[in-house]
């Protein structure tokens, strides 16, 4: 997945007490560099969920995580492991 580092225009968006412990605990919990790619994350998946956004031919669900390669690499362990 490539990442459009041009970003000229600007959100500002205001969190109640909860809402910015639940975006910190997500963007904690998903390794997310920042509390900004946490936002653009949620607002991607929830743009897929709604069918707003489509991925192209051929991706994988691994190609949008933040470490790429990484959940191949998890997935090969636990199989190795349970057998």
């Amino acid at each position: 997945m490539t990442d459009n580092l041009e970003r000229p225009e600007r959100l500002q968006v205001m969190l109640n007490e909860e809402e910015f412990a639940a975006l910190d605990t997500w963007r904690f919990d998903k390794r997310m560099p920042s509390r900004a790619a946490a936002v653009r994350e949620l607002l991607r998946r929830g743009l897929v969920a709604e069918g707003f956004l489509h991925a192209s031919s051929g991706t994988r669900s691994g190609d949008f995580g933040l470490l790429k390669g990484e959940e191949d690499k998890l997935a090969r362990s636990a199989k190795n492991s349970s057998g």
